[in-house]
């Protein structure tokens, strides 16, 4: 007696379980775009890995002399207020138009064989935290420096990080639903990160602004990861337990909104990249 083979499209699975059973699958494949990234980035340059620790050094040192006169805050404080923040908005601004940019240049891969497209997104974000934990070794020595001291708190930094990466893939995978259908996403939203920069106190301190301007501040995602970060690292101070729950409802809403849009049309990405 013969069965019926006949496939039935109806009985694939959502998209939304599908990507994620094959991304885990493909986990090796998250592993090999890593490695890639990060050899690529540094092999043509002369400093090589050690330019991602200098990068926002330099950075830091440029805003402390031009800025901590105008804030008001002592030299040693500000520097360190300053890199902390910057630390953790690089890997957002970076990992998000990453993952924009591998998915686009994907193309030709995508449409010659199978794979998960999430993974250049889950890629682009491994390598960001690869960049994360490299700048927070001139963090340190700086902060031993200048006399600041390593607080226990620094034990939850992993937490907040995890955090932090879920809104930002969250977002990796919305921007890159969007620059497959229109590729001027990717330089509008370069725009639209340095408005979002200057919206989030990573180069002043949230408390000199006005109460009128604090209430808009407020509304910023990245203002409650950046001060997160910022409180462990620099103040040695847990975030608040509201903090905390906020952060934590966020980050899951975002990833899944994300993921719903990612997977939503993830079928047609072949056909358009």
């Amino acid at each position: 007696m013969q069965t019926d083979q006949t496939y039935d499209s109806d009985r694939r699975r959502s998209p939304f379980i599908e990507e994620f059973l094959t991304l885990i699958h493909y986990r090796e494949l998250v592993r090999q775009l890593i490695a890639r990234a990060v050899k690529t980035r540094y092999k043509r340059s002369a400093l090589g890995v050690a330019w991602t620790m200098i990068n926002p050094l330099l950075t830091m040192a440029v805003l402390t002399l031009v800025f901590s006169g105008i804030f008001r805050f002592p030299t040693n404080t500000y520097a360190l207020h300053v890199l902390s923040g910057l630390i953790l908005w690089n890997f957002f601004a970076q990992s998000t138009t990453s993952a924009m940019g591998e998915l686009m240049w994907s193309g030709g891969l995508v449409g010659r064989i199978y794979l998960p497209k999430s993974a250049f997104a889950v890629g682009a974000i491994g390598t960001g935290l690869v960049n994360l934990l490299l700048a927070l070794v001139p963090y340190i020595i700086i902060a031993f420096i200048l006399g600041s001291p390593i607080h226990a708190s620094i034990l939850y930094l992993p937490i907040v990080v995890l955090l932090a990466s879920m809104f930002t893939l969250g977002m990796a995978l919305a921007v890159s639903t969007a620059v497959v259908f229109f590729q001027d996403v990717l330089p509008t939203f370069e725009i639209l990160l340095t408005a979002w920069f200057y919206l989030t106190p990573v180069i002043y301190p949230f408390e000199i602004l006005p109460a009128s301007i604090q209430r808009v501040v407020q509304l910023n995602p990245m203002h409650l990861y950046v001060e997160s970060f910022r409180s462990i690292l620099l103040h040695g101070e847990l975030p608040r337990l509201e903090v905390i729950g906020l952060t934590t409802l966020l980050s899951l809403g975002v990833l899944l909104t994300g993921w719903w849009i990612f997977t939503r049309r993830v079928r047609d990405y072949a056909y358009r990249l």
